[in-house]
């Protein structure tokens, strides 16, 4: 499957993927600075941004087998990867599946590693922010424009929603209205991620988890760790559940250091 994509920069080539409701986009604050280091390869997922949605049902493994294709069919087997939320579990689980589609892997505030009362609170407090967002979609551009109302309506999202970008939050805010968001919301909680026993990954994983996320709290970095033992966990204060919205300058200095 083909998918929408931004190709900018020189280097070594570096994947990014980006979460539930967002676009290549999402990406914005730092892929001008990865770009003078790297080829960066922004996608829109399918059924996000400008790429179409998926003929079937919109799960971690077929939007992983879409990305695959994708990497194969743009000659970039063993392509570094840096994923954000539903993205970064994506990046995690093509570093599971192994076989040398993708190199190394940096994943941002990774979703999938609820127990039984996160997963509820997941889903309740996201289905609440995407139902919220639907019901005043013609306010956004007003809303985000404002730094007290932009602070109210991503709290949940961001350690510091007064300082980003209306041009960052706008669109992403505008992708919790899309139908493909609502199919794969459902469906992000149906199946857990599977794990991969120590000595079994083939590429580094770097687990990025920011301390004030309040979607995917960093307590569930320890169950990530449990699922993923060879993996590495770097936390990052007064950040939420975007460290490259809120920590730009330590996320691209990560993201340099552990790929490439």
């Amino acid at each position: 499957m083909d998918l929408n994509h931004k190709r900018t920069g020189s280097g070594p080539p570096l994947l990014l993927i980006h979460g539930l409701a967002g676009s290549r986009g999402s990406f914005d604050p730092i892929i001008d600075e990865l770009a003078q280091h790297r080829e960066v390869i922004a996608i829109d997922l399918p059924g996000f941004g400008d790429t179409p949605p998926l003929p079937g049902e919109a799960t971690i493994p077929a939007y992983a087998d879409a990305v695959t294709g994708f990497i194969e069919a743009q000659g970039l087997r063993g392509v570094d990867v840096v994923g954000s939320s539903m993205g970064a579990r994506l990046a995690v689980e093509l570093a599971r599946r192994g076989g040398g589609v993708v190199g190394k892997v940096v994943a941002l505030d990774p979703g999938g590693f609820w127990g039984t009362g996160t997963k509820r609170f997941f889903k309740g407090s996201v289905g609440a922010s995407i139902a919220l967002v639907n019901l005043i979609r013609p306010l956004l551009p007003f809303l985000t424009g404002n730094p007290v109302t932009r602070t109210l309506l991503l709290i949940q999202f961001s350690a510091r929603p007064w300082a980003l970008q209306r041009d960052t939050v706008l669109p992403e805010l505008r992708g919790f209205t899309a139908p493909s968001t609502k199919s794969a919301f459902r469906n992000l909680t149906a199946v857990p991620q599977e794990g991969a026993p120590a000595g079994t990954l083939s590429t580094p994983v770097l687990l990025v988890w920011g301390k004030q996320d309040r979607v995917t709290p960093p307590g569930q970095s320890a169950r990530a760790l449990e699922l993923f033992p060879d993996a590495e966990l770097k936390l990052i204060d007064k950040c939420g559940h975007f460290p490259h919205w809120d920590q730009p300058r330590q996320t691209i200095d990560l993201i340099l250091a552990n790929t490439g």
